[in-house]
């Protein structure tokens, strides 16, 4: 078992890299971050995510190009990244439904969330830099993985050896995020 210091000493590591090497990432480190995406917790246990990993060559070009503005400055460091993991939002089960329309929550978006942060803090674990995308073109993401209709390409991580070296983190300070008791 890891020590909480060292648990966070181990999370305050993991950052978003926005450079990387064109070191190939070793299968049985992919499988360890993939299977620690998949153990992640989820409302009703619904698992409400498929992992779409994109590490062919054009493919990899095509969804860099997907995923990048660079006339807005977007995530123009895309094209040089050696695997993308796509989440998919599946289905949640029925339960998890049910009690997200009676709570007014869409669980399922916080579920990849937490799925995410695990795929990433594996990967810092095992030497990898990740940075998670929200800003790609949707649409072509989906029409090149073809993903089925009605389903959503919510996240894609950015998955490989970091070039740039680590950054300081630049926090708000606890007083401003924590509170005890009361807002």
């Amino acid at each position: 078992m890891i020590s909480g210091e060292k648990m966070l000493a181990h999370i305050n590591t993991r950052q978003s890299d926005r450079g990387y090497s064109d070191q190939p990432v070793e299968k049985e480190k992919l499988e360890r971050i993939l299977e620690a995406g998949r153990l992640a917790p989820s409302a009703c246990n619904s698992q409400p995510w498929k992992f779409i990993v994109v590490d062919d060559h054009d493919l990899r070009k095509e969804i860099a190009a997907a995923s990048s503005a660079k006339a807005l400055g977007f995530n123009k460091f895309t094209d040089q990244v050696p695997v993308f993991i796509v989440i998919i939002r599946e289905k949640s089960n029925p339960v998890a439904q049910i009690g997200g329309t009676i709570k007014d929550k869409d669980y399922s978006l916080i579920d990849i969330g937490i799925a995410a942060e695990n795929i990433c803090l594996q990967a810092t674990a095992e030497g990898l830099g990740t940075c998670i995308l929200g800003w790609f073109n949707e649409k072509l993401v989906k029409k090149l993985l073809k993903v089925p209709e009605g389903k959503r390409a919510e996240l894609i991580i950015t998955l490989g050896y970091p070039s740039k070296p680590h950054r300081e983190k630049k926090r708000k300070d606890p007083g401003e995020v924590i509170s005890y008791n009361r807002y």
